[in-house]
């Protein structure tokens, strides 16, 4: 880390090595461009262990954008208020539920930053989908193989619409139903409180109610961990794209446990070569359950994230295609 005379004058600027992108240090400066003076040269303290002598508030900016370990690290400071980072998603056009938790909001803008407002309102807020709201036909043909990049393109549409149907969001909620999934789908459904429990549906409405129970009925919002290991993706030989997702489920402002999903994704020629959903796997442990043996919670982000390897989720296919019940 280097210390030079900037161009403000008496001002200074610090140079330190790239442990923000260029995204996640545009959108930090314009939070932090939210606190006042109270906030702002305190958290500079904090972040530089009062090292260094802060002069304006420009100077207090670059300190800490210089000396902060991650975008995530910071946002999660507590000067940096929940209604902050809730008013600079607004501004951005992500819509979250009013009594999110501030962790899920800090996870929400990381992801915007990772992956880009551009790709992502283009593909999910702008109609990336067919006529019927189903994943585009041409995901794979756009990142070939690269089937981490078509899992995490797939879960944000998949669970933006399906939370679109939770009433206590009270947003417009996106079309829903059997047409997104084949009709011999199965969904297998398992959650844990005391005991274990495992429910199994067939066909594409069944499924689909079932699914849609759980935001519309139930009111639960399930979040995804998309920033890290939380996501899992393989191609199989037969065609099948395979993707494992950790996440928190929640309902309003309380965090009720974490779920596992596993999707089966597979070309239907009868609509338009779009990706439809062949078997559904979902795990749901409450808080005090034991996590699923894939699941472990990440001890930097204290998110889940998955732990399965690509010949276990082959596996889980193979059991599918043969009928085997867990």
């Amino acid at each position: 880390v280097s210390r030079g005379r900037g161009a403000r004058g008496s001002g200074r600027v610090w140079v330190a090595m790239a442990l923000l992108t260029d995204k996640e240090r545009c959108g930090c400066r314009e939070i932090l461009q939210s606190l006042g003076p109270g906030e702002l040269y305190p958290l500079a303290d904090t972040v530089t262990n009062r090292m260094l002598k802060i002069q304006n508030g420009t100077e207090a900016m670059d300190a800490i954008l210089c000396y902060s370990q991650s975008a995530e690290e910071l946002l999660k400071r507590k000067k940096i208020h929940r209604e902050i980072i809730f008013q600079y998603l607004a501004k951005h056009n992500i819509v979250m539920p009013s009594n999110a938790e501030k962790c899920l909001l800090v996870q929400k803008v990381i992801e915007y930053w990772r992956e880009g407002s551009t790709a992502s309102q283009r593909n999910y807020s702008s109609g990336s989908t067919s006529g019927n709201n189903a994943p585009r036909s041409d995901i794979a043909a756009n990142y070939k193989d690269d089937y981490q990049t078509m899992g995490l393109e797939f879960c944000k549409w998949f669970y933006q619409l399906l939370n679109s149907q939770n009433p206590l969001l009270q947003e417009q909620s996106k079309e829903w139903g059997p047409q997104h999934f084949w009709e011999d789908v199965i969904l297998k459904f398992s959650y844990r409180t005391s005991e274990q429990q495992l429910e199994v549906y067939t066909g594409a409405v069944m499924v689909s109610l079932r699914l849609l129970a759980l935001p519309k009925e139930e009111h639960l919002f399930l979040n995804p961990n998309l920033t890290g290991n939380g996501l899992k993706c393989i191609h199989s030989p037969h065609g099948l794209v395979i993707i494992a997702v950790a996440g928190t489920i929640h309902r309003e402002s309380i965090c009720l446990g974490i779920f596992e999903q596993i999707f089966g994704l597979i070309r239907c020629p009868s609509s338009e070569n779009n990706w439809k959903m062949k078997f559904v796997h979902l795990k749901i442990t409450g808080q005090g359950g034991a996590a699923p043996a894939n699941v472990q919670p990440n001890e930097d982000s204290e998110l889940p994230v998955i732990k399965y390897e690509s010949n276990e989720l082959l596996q889980v296919f193979e059991e599918h295609i043969v009928g085997i019940c867990d």
